[in-house]
């Protein structure tokens, strides 16, 4: 992620090649931009090598940043990004929106030779104007009770509203049981959101398979979308990065 004058990326990963795998654009080939650094903890979070440096997450490995985290500049990720030939880049975590201005030089590269751009974030950090402004889309993914932190922590209303309020924003809910939506149904009046997806939590193809026909029946009938986590499905819980 680009720092200070927007020439160097302190904590990018390398960029791969995959699908979107959850959300609106599910299954749309893109290249994912990894960043590392979070403000949450959630304890069944998949990424936990982004930010887990004490072993609080269920996977009970505390990661060294000094392994994970790679600097890098604009440049480099641009040209790497760029190498994927796709026509969109999925900008995640981590959370991004921590890092945001330092995104804009980047991001800024990537609109102008028409690439989407998505970023994932967990809605506790409201957007930049120049993101917005690029036509940035945002999958927002606040975070429920079962995440593990207090709710003054992952449920923002400031941010969530001024990410609601933009026309190309998903809300995605990641559920464990149909108990979960009432919560999710309190969350989405919050914001005001419109375009919301709920997603079954599990790192693996069995996790997934069993529970997502009861969550998709309750979200249906709720007039919410559904979304399987389709890179589970074929890679399990292989890191691409």
């Amino acid at each position: 992620m680009p720092h200070g004058s927007g020439t160097r990326c302190q904590r990018n990963f390398r960029s791969y090649l995959a699908v979107q795998g959850e959300g609106r654009s599910l299954g749309r080939r893109c290249a994912f931009l990894r960043l590392g650094g979070c403000n949450l903890s959630c304890r069944w979070c998949d990424t936990p090598y982004t930010w887990d440096w004490t072993g609080t997450s269920d996977s009970g490995v505390p990661f060294d940043p000094k392994a994970e985290l790679h600097p890098m500049t604009v440049a480099t990720v641009l040209e790497r990004l760029l190498a994927c030939g796709v026509d969109l880049v999925v900008i995640s975590g981590g959370e991004p929106l921590n890092q945001q201005v330092r995104l804009l030089p980047l991001v800024t590269e990537l609109v102008e030779r028409g690439i989407d751009v998505e970023i994932e974030t967990n809605g506790t950090r409201a957007p930049a104007a120049g993101l917005v402004a690029l036509g940035v889309r945002f999958n927002v993914s606040p975070k429920l009770a079962h995440a593990g932190d207090p709710e003054e922590k992952r449920i923002v209303p400031a941010a969530l509203r001024r990410l609601a309020a933009l026309p190309a924003t998903s809300f995605k809910f990641v559920c464990r049981d149909v108990a979960d939506l009432e919560e999710v149904s309190a969350v989405v009046k919050v914001a005001g959101a419109s375009s919301v997806y709920v997603m079954p939590e599990g790192q693996s193809r069995e996790e997934i398979d069993s529970r997502l026909p009861d969550l998709a029946e309750a979200a249906i009938r709720r007039g919410w979308n559904v979304t399987t986590r389709l890179h589970t499905m074929i890679w399990g819980k292989t890191r691409g990065v």
